[in-house]
């Protein structure tokens, strides 16, 4: 079977919601074991349920990704109990929308912290492992911010280029140790963390129109690229960066005016 992820064990950071639930989902409907984390354990309890619910060994553990200590022991928990890690999907991540005249010193720092400072020292952390195993695939999950501009994202986009950039560097440096680091890049999908914007009509109009596929991405979207990216199938891609966005990171602008009722 192409894309079976039996026997394998995958750590997926952030999955007490949103598109991190989906993604550790998708790797165990293709046979994964899973190592689930959250800055609280106990509020992951149901969906741990529901994982085991899908015939996969899985365990919590408590992961906070701004902090050294907590990433350190969060590994060395999640490799006793399972023996290894295979894959990694650094998705833990948080946003704070500005206008770039609002955005102060803390509020930078907590997006770089958590998104770019926390996913290369999980990284780092899970691939020592990964290179004493010579097998590895690490998945950072990027976003369509990091190839485009976008008005009130500043800190969050530099926190995403500097996702795709390490990315980058850390396929050149582990791909002797046979350790594939990709970047999984979601275009505009509604998350709890922008869904407020999907409450106002005009805008969700506005922003199909860019989009060649005319929606926004929905989480299953996701389903097959992250399979991909953690599978024997992907042996021979590192270093790259995958964009799922319906298209809209081509830029196209519509060169033709809409066409009279």
């Amino acid at each position: 079977m192409i894309f079976d992820l039996t026997g394998k064990v995958a750590l997926v950071t952030g999955t007490s919601r949103g598109l991190g639930q989906y993604f550790a989902r998708a790797l165990a409907s293709a046979g994964a074991d899973l190592i689930l984390t959250s800055r609280d354990k106990a509020t992951l309890e149901p969906f741990e349920a529901e994982i085991r619910a899908l015939g996969r060994r899985t365990v919590s553990v408590s992961l906070d990704v701004t902090n050294e200590a907590s990433i350190k022991s969060a590994v060395a928990e999640a490799e006793e109990a399972f023996g290894k890690i295979d894959i990694l999907v650094n998705n833990a991540g948080m946003n704070i929308r500005k206008p770039a005249l609002d955005v102060t010193w803390d509020d930078w720092n907590r997006i770089l912290d958590t998104n770019l400072r926390g996913s290369f020292f999980v990284a780092q952390a899970v691939a020592k492992g990964m290179i004493e195993r010579g097998y590895g695939r690490i998945i950072n999950i990027g976003s369509v911010t990091a190839v485009a501009g976008y008005a009130g994202l500043g800190p969050y986009g530099a926190s995403r280029g500097g996702i795709r950039q390490l990315t980058m560097s850390l396929a050149d440096d582990w791909g002797k140790d046979g350790v594939t680091v990709n970047c999984l890049a979601p275009g505009w999908f509604k998350t709890a963390q922008n869904k407020i914007m999907y409450e106002n009509q005009e805008w969700v109009e506005y922003l199909c129109d860019r989009i060649p596929l005319k929606r926004p991405g929905r989480p299953d979207d996701l389903d097959g690229p992250v399979v991909f990216l953690a599978s024997e199938e992907s042996r021979y891609v590192t270093g790259q960066t995958l964009l799922v966005d319906g298209g809209i990171s081509g830029g196209a602008t519509r060169a033709l005016p809409s066409p009279k009722a």
